[in-house]
C-alpha cells in the first residue's frame, strides 16, 4: 500500500509525518533493550513480505503483516514499520521519502490499532481464542490500512475517489490471507513461545 511520491497534497504529507513523528517518538520511549531483537526480526519480516506487490494506480496491492507487528510490539511497531518503508525506499523506490511519514502511518497505526483490541485476546489458555484474534488482527490490520490509503487519496483530491474504492476492492483477499498468517503464527507463538505474547 505504497503511496508514490507526487500524488499527495501538503496537508495530508504534513498530517501523516505529525503522526508518524508522535507515534515513533512513544515507540521508542517505551522500547527496552530486551525488546529490539523482535523488533528488528519484525521490521525485517514487514520488509520482505511486502516487497512483492502488484500496482493499483498510485498504490500497491501486497502482504503487509501489520496485525502481527502490532499484536507483537504495540507502540514500537511505528519505528519497526518506519524502517522497512525507508529501506523500500531508498533501495527499491518504494513509496518515497516525501511519502514516508503518510505510508508509515497508514501501515503502522492500524497496526497499533490492533495490539490494543486484540493483545489481551491472544494471550489466552484458549488455542481457538488465539486463532481467531490473530485473524482478526491480521484481517483488521490490511482493512484499516486500506481504508486509511484511501482516506489520504480522497483528502487529495476528489478524482481519486475511484482510485480509493479500487485500493480496498483489491485488498480484500490480501486481508484474508494476512488473517489466516497471522492466527496460525500466534497459535504457533503460544505452544512453543508463549512469552512472547506476554511482553
Amino acid at each position: 500500500m505504497h503511496i508514490s511520491e507526487g500524488i499527495l497534497s501538503a496537508p495530508v504529507l504534513l498530517s501523516g509525518a505529525g503522526v508518524t513523528i508522535i507515534g515513533t517518538a512513544l515507540g521508542l520511549r517505551g522500547m527496552k533493550e530486551e525488546k529490539i531483537p523482535r523488533t528488528a526480526l519484525l521490521s525485517s519480516a514487514f520488509f520482505v513480505a511486502s516487497l512483492v506487490h502488484v500496482p493499483v494506480g498510485p498504490s500497491s496491492a501486497h502482504l503487509i503483516l501489520n496485525g502481527l507487528v502490532g499484536i507483537l510490539l504495540g507502540w514500537a511497531a511505528f519505528p519497526a514499520i518506519l524502517l522497512g518503508l525507508t529501506l523500500q525506499a531508498a533501495l527499491f523506490q518504494f513509496g518515497g521519502l516525501t511519502t514516508l511519514g503518510v505510508n508509515t502511518m497508514n501501515m503502522a497505526l492500524p497496526a497499533v490499532i490492533c495490539y490494543f483490541l486484540f493483545h489481551l485476546l491472544v494471550k489466552k489458555k484458549s488455542t481457538a481464542l488465539t486463532g481467531i484474534a490473530g485473524f482478526l488482527a491480521g484481517f483488521l490490520g490490511v482493512l484499516l490500512s486500506g481504508l486509511m490509503v484511501a482516506l489520504s487519496l480522497v483528502f487529495t483530491g476528489e478524482y481519486f475517489r475511484q482510485v480509493a474504492k479500487l485500493v480496498i476492492i483489491v485488498h480484500l483477499p490480501i486481508m484474508f490471507i494476512e488473517g489466516v498468517i497471522t492466527g496460525f503464527i500466534v497459535v504457533f507463538l503460544r505452544k512453543v513461545k508463549p512469552e512472547i505474547l506476554e511482553g
